[in-house]
């Protein structure tokens, strides 16, 4: 008898750098109700390396800007997705692929949790990570600046083992942005421009 060997349709790894409205550090990852009720946030994915269904998307980034209404477990996001304007339509299709869900793996229980993409966006993508300093910005959509939280020992504080998380199997770095504007249009909310918040770094790799 032949063992069939089974070949994975994708493998994705590289940077996560998240912001939302929440105090720092956000209830979510640990299964409570956001600050405020809900909660406004951004969650961007860099591509370090990755191949999906043989389609190369290394070197792309891909977003999502939601508002979560209640429990971010209890899911009915509304979100728009935004992606690297420098993807051919091919990368572009294989990436939304993995990261709406439709691939499996760890990334598609997060991608459940939204219960609409009101728009699929292209932008182009700043995302920096300097010394646990981050950056990111989406187009005229997104401007952040964010810094880890630092222990006594002067080594970064991490999250891990929490019941959510946007980098499941990774652990996280919790710390504030100094700057978050994002804008509500497309989402039908307002505008955020707010500072000493919530925000998340991380590194993750997911296959399916």
């Amino acid at each position: 008898m032949t063992a069939t060997v089974m070949t994975s349709t994708y493998t994705v790894e590289g940077r996560l750098l998240e912001i939302c409205t929440c105090n720092a550090i956000c209830p979510c990852w640990v299964g409570e109700d956001p600050d405020g009720d809900d909660c406004q946030g951004v969650i961007a994915w860099y591509i370090d390396h990755g191949v999906v269904q043989d389609v190369d998307v290394s070197d792309r980034a891909v977003a999502v800007v939601c508002h979560i209404p209640g429990n971010a477990l209890a899911g009915n996001w509304t979100a728009v997705v935004y992606v690297d304007d420098r993807c051919t339509d091919e990368q572009q299709q294989a990436i939304l692929n993995v990261f709406t869900g439709q691939l499996g793996g760890a990334v598609a229980d997060l991608a459940a949790l939204i219960g609409e993409v009101v728009a699929v966006e292209r932008a182009p993508f700043t995302f920096s990570v300097t010394e646990g300093a981050g950056t990111l910005r989406i187009g005229d959509a997104v401007e952040a600046v964010l810094a880890p939280f630092q222990g006594a020992t002067g080594r970064t504080t991490t999250l891990s083992e929490t019941v959510f998380s946007t980098i499941p199997g990774s652990p996280a770095y919790p710390g504030k942005a100094s700057v978050y504007r994002r804008a509500g249009r497309l989402l039908g909310r307002p505008d955020v421009d707010i500072s000493g918040k919530n925000a998340v770094q991380g590194a993750f790799r997911f296959s399916g």
